[in-house]
């Protein structure tokens, strides 16, 4: 599925089963919680935390939450994420073409 098709895909289940998009800033607040709940699981997965009993270990539903939600906002703002990355891509390649070989810490 390319990142336009994701976005229609989300589009279109909003329309049939969600009613309507929440406000850009209440999905803002939930993006930023979703990343808050990839943040646990990557903290318990990966680094010095265990996780605790019967809390969610899979790091791709996290993953796939906030990509919803981002999709969302992508939606509601009129933002092609296709296009948005498509550049995104080319500043930092423009940018950092030579930046992270020349850095003796990598």
């Amino acid at each position: 599925m390319t990142l336009e098709e994701a976005q229609k895909t989300v589009d279109n289940w909003i329309k049939e089963y969600g009613v309507r998009y929440f406000s850009e800033l209440t999905n803002m607040a939930v993006l930023t919680e979703e990343v808050g709940e990839l943040a646990r699981v990557m903290s318990r997965k990966y680094g010095d935390q265990s996780f605790k009993e019967g809390e969610n270990q899979d790091p791709a539903d996290e993953m796939a939450d906030v990509l919803w939600v981002l999709l969302c906002l992508a939606n509601q703002t009129g933002v092609n994420l296709t296009e948005a990355f498509k550049k995104n891509i080319e500043k930092k390649t423009s940018r950092d073409k030579d930046r992270h070989k020349n850095n003796p810490k990598l």
